[in-house]
């Protein structure tokens, strides 16, 4: 079934990140008009090119004022925002993961934000996962994923968090998928299918008010991720 398409202007936070780029690619692909928030003006102009110098708002995640102007106007977030768990000198956690997603859902939804899409990661609501030894990670992106859910849970408003596996650089549309929820699964996906899912879960009804985790299957060409969402 083909989803209309979403109307309005999408955020993308955390646009120059891995995933980041493929959601972006994603957008551009679809024809819909995207707005990206972005510490490096450089930095997005050397991967997107000139055409999105009037797309971008500089700024970060932990100032109120700049994450105020990337939300204001918009229709729909996608947040790819994440800690670079692995760089002391990074900002932690608690500071991105958590707070972060916190500022940008909190402000979305006080500029009347319809929709907010977040990429978040398995095995959150597993405290005892190795990956909780950097900053307690998966902490602190359960308690930021808990905070969209609470500001979005309201009528007219609606939120899809997403819960990759392991994140991989291959190309989009060459595996099956797999969607679940209740954080019991394992697996790794790559990052352009993620990034596709989350653009497809702005207007797919069935990715409404809903937290999934997502894997990838079996090698197998799709020509859509859209059927997946039958799963759920």
């Amino acid at each position: 079934m083909q989803m209309k398409p979403f109307e309005g202007t999408i955020l993308v936070a955390g646009a120059t990140g891995r995933t980041g780029q493929w959601i972006v690619r994603s957008l551009q692909e679809r024809n819909l008009d995207y707005r990206l928030f972005v510490r490096s003006g450089t930095k997005a102009i050397e991967l997107f090119g000139p055409e999105v110098i009037d797309r971008l708002v500089i700024g970060s995640i932990e100032n109120d004022r700049e994450v105020d102007a990337a939300v204001s106007n918009c229709s729909g977030v996608i947040s790819a925002i994440g800690s670079y768990v692995t760089d002391p000198q990074a900002p932690s956690p608690s500071v991105i993961d958590r707070e972060g997603l916190i500022r940008l859902a909190t402000a979305a939804r006080r500029h009347g934000v319809k929709k907010f899409v977040v990429v978040s990661s398995l095995a959150v609501t597993k405290p005892e996962h190795p990956l909780n030894k950097y900053g307690q990670v998966l902490t602190m992106k359960l308690e930021g994923e808990n905070a969209v859910r609470e500001l979005y849970s309201e009528p007219g408003f609606s939120y899809t968090i997403l819960r990759p596996g392991g994140l991989l650089d291959g190309p989009p549309l060459q595996h099956t998928l797999q969607f679940d929820t209740g954080d019991r699964i394992t697996g790794a996906i790559d990052r352009s299918d993620v990034a596709e899912v989350a653009v497809l879960s702005l207007t797919n009804p069935k990715a409404h008010n809903l937290t999934f985790e997502l894997i990838r299957t079996n090698d197998a060409p799709q020509s859509s991720l859209e059927p997946f969402f039958d799963q759920l």
